[in-house]
């Protein structure tokens, strides 16, 4: 029996389509990761397989139980770490677990048995009887995994887990990710817009655009799709006589524009960069710059969707906008 199973998962809002017929199988104890710009459709599918919602078609099956007809069931198997804070800051860390606990009917034995051990967890037993209002981002955040996790669930949902956080309590939030799919034998559905974080933590990842998943494999073969090395190129002038050319070369596998730049899909990318620039020199044209780097989550999202991951905080509301005139071009 697969953790989570989707047939023709939909969801729409008057006439967005936020989630479009999403079929997908996660394996027990895998670590799954939806990866997609602001706005793409990961949280709506995280409130439905979480029951919060209810499918405009479509159903799904999360630990052998329909999300429409036994949610009961489903409730009592997940946990949900939620994008926005949804602590009590008015509680101790402690605190917080044990009312979490007393609502999924943890005798007083078992939660303050379960209470140490998700704290020590994510190393937050010195702060247990401290209140939440003085945790740093990052405490909150791990104490949010520990609560998710107080009712011993089969599956864990991660919306956007590391959000707002610096850089260094991001890659211990993944490190205490993994700790915990690996002590708990958690399945844990992890959605993210950080490509770093989904190429570090998940077996398999699901690229979401416009509610499709438009790539689904594990990191290493989603890259490998795209080609060896990509150069990206900055031009001066020509650059529309430079795209000419470089369609003629016959080991460019592929020509991508974006954001000001030129990227080639190339094998042994190092041996090629001296023929671009002397082709340019002979047409005339000036580089202003050149980059070689091997392919990356970014280029595949690029690849399937022809623009780049949007993690500008407007971001959101920019991408909604045109799914909006999206839809209303097609009606």
């Amino acid at each position: 029996m697969s953790a989570i199973k989707t047939h023709d998962l939909t969801k729409k809002f008057k006439n967005l389509t936020a989630v479009d017929r999403l079929n997908i199988e996660i394996e027990k104890g895998e670590l799954f990761g939806m990866l997609g710009p602001n706005g793409a459709g990961k949280t709506t599918t995280i409130k439905m397989l979480g029951t919060l919602i209810k499918p405009t078609s479509g159903t799904a099956v999360v630990w052998g139980h329909n999300v429409l007809t036994e949610k009961d069931e489903v409730r009592s198997n997940i946990g949900i770490v939620f994008q926005d804070p949804s602590l009590d800051i008015r509680l101790t860390g402690a605190e917080n677990l044990d009312f979490h606990a007393r609502m999924y009917g943890l005798s007083k034995e078992k939660r303050k048995k379960r209470i140490k051990e998700v704290l020590d967890l994510v190393e937050l037993t010195e702060h247990a009887k401290t209140l939440v209002i003085k945790y740093s981002g990052g405490m909150k955040r791990r104490l949010e995994i520990a609560r998710g996790l107080m009712h011993f669930p089969h599956v864990l949902f991660l919306d956007e887990p590391t959000l707002g956080l610096d850089p260094q309590t991001r890659r211990r939030i993944w490190d205490y990710i993994k700790k915990m799919t690996s002590e708990e034998e958690v399945t844990a559905i992890i959605t993210t817009h950080y490509m770093d974080e989904a190429d570090f933590l998940c077996d398999r990842i699901a690229i979401i655009d416009f509610g499709k998943i438009v790539a689904l494999d594990n990191s290493k073969n989603l890259k490998q799709a795209v080609g060896a090395d990509v150069i990206s190129l900055q031009i001066g002038d020509g650059e529309e006589k430079f795209l000419e050319l470089l369609k003629g070369v016959d080991w460019v596998q592929k020509i991508t524009e974006h954001d000001g730049l030129i990227d080639l899909n190339v094998q042994q990318g190092e041996t090629k960069i001296p023929e671009i620039v002397s082709l340019a020199q002979k047409a005339g044209i000036r580089i202003k710059s050149v980059n070689l780097r091997e392919p990356t989550l970014e280029d595949v999202f690029l690849k399937y969707t022809g623009r780049t991951i949007r993690q500008e905080e407007g971001g959101a509301k920019s991408l909604m906008k045109e799914r909006v005139r999206s839809v209303e071009r097609r009606r």
